[in-house]
């Protein structure tokens, strides 16, 4: 069977755990700093805190922001679930933006329409790995005054227009779940530009201590551990050989998946894609619906996966904050994706097999 997705590890992350076990320095310690100060260099920032998920780094990242109790926040409905979530972890509520369906990225119209005189953020989610459309949403939040976070969990590496994500917003939080880019077992990392908001976010994940045992505000532990930086630190220097080898598959089924009914996804002008998912549209002029498709291609030895099968909006938890405008993109799109298998250790052949087989039984 093809996997989805599978995580590229080798001999050099199992020689950086096993050089940390022999430290003795197993929790937060000097490869964290040096994992902050890296990953905040590659994308350009000035400060990362690496935090124990992508979840956490969303959830820090907007208490260090004031967000709480009474606040609204603007998220797309299409996207995974920690994206609102971490709004109400804070006691604020996310209000639900459709998306484009070109891109599956936030919709810039479905912003305006849903801003309110409690709107104190923006969260656009680089999607799949793509950059949803930065320059707009900070003019709006620069227009109000407030902030935006790029949610880029599924997008290490990707570019808009020459920088690459993360540098952009107030915050950027990353996720480095083994099916990202890059893994680090477990673990998250934000990034930003503003010293007092970094130090604010340090703060938080550290049970809000100042200094050891000095306690200035409630806080959490969320601290990352020297194992998972370690493993974090080989895979950021295989980061742009795994993208590259992410889009010359995105490439290979740009130019030959031809089957009828099947939209293939679009880079956004200015744009540049690492491809965390390769997802399809399987519309109603295809042959077989997209479960259908999914079934096709498992009996022939090709995993897929459905990214997402329930907008946010539609989710039972978020049923009271649902109803400030319907999302009729984000519920197509939830029936049509595909996701098809585009991680860096597939191979030639694979892809060849894969293009071959959906412009067969599709």
């Amino acid at each position: 069977m093809i996997p989805i997705a599978r995580p590229m590890l080798g001999e050099e992350e199992i020689a950086a755990v096993a050089d940390v076990m022999r430290s003795g320095m197993i929790a937060q310690g000097p490869k964290v700093e040096a994992f902050e100060r890296s990953f905040a260099g590659y994308c350009g920032t000035s400060h990362g805190v690496a935090v124990t998920s992508g979840t956490a780094a969303l959830h820090a990242a907007l208490l260090a922001l004031g967000i709480g109790t009474g606040d609204e926040v603007i998220v797309p409905a299409f996207t995974f679930f920690a994206t609102a979530s971490s709004v109400c972890m804070c006691g604020a509520r996310p209000v639900f933006a459709d998306v484009e369906e070109d891109t599956f990225n936030i919709s810039i119209e479905s912003i305006q329409e849903r801003l309110s005189q409690r709107t104190r953020a923006v969260i656009g989610v680089h999607l799949f790995g793509q950059p949803f459309s930065i320059r707009p949403v900070e003019e709006i939040c620069g227009e109000r005054g407030i902030p935006f976070i790029e949610d880029a969990a599924q997008a290490h590496g990707a570019r808009y227009h020459g920088n690459r994500v993360g540098g952009w917003g107030a915050a950027g939080c990353f996720s480095f779940y083994p099916t990202k880019n890059m893994t680090t077992g477990e673990g998250g990392l934000v990034t930003t530009k503003d010293p007092v908001l970094a130090g604010k976010i340090r703060r938080i994940i550290n049970h809000g201590q100042s200094e050891k045992y000095l306690h200035t505000m409630l806080g959490y532990n969320f601290r990352m551990t020297d194992i998972s930086a370690a493993i974090g630190l080989v895979q950021l220097g295989k980061l742009e050989a795994m993208n590259s080898e992410r889009r010359k598959t995105a490439a290979w089924y740009d130019g030959h998946i031809t089957c009828p009914g099947i939209v293939l996804p679009e880079v956004a002008p200015g744009g540049e894609h690492v491809y965390h998912q390769y997802v399809v549209r399987v519309t109603e002029e295809a042959r077989l619906t997209r479960d259908e498709l999914a079934v096709a291609l498992r009996e022939r030895g090709i995993s897929t996966a459905v990214h997402y099968p329930i907008p946010l909006h539609r989710q039972p938890v978020f049923e009271e904050c649902a109803r400030k405008g319907s999302c009729p993109v984000a519920d197509r799109l939830a029936t049509d994706v595909l996701s098809l298998p585009v991680h860096p250790l597939l191979t030639a052949e694979e892809r060849r097999y894969i293009s071959e087989t959906i412009n067969e039984v599709g």
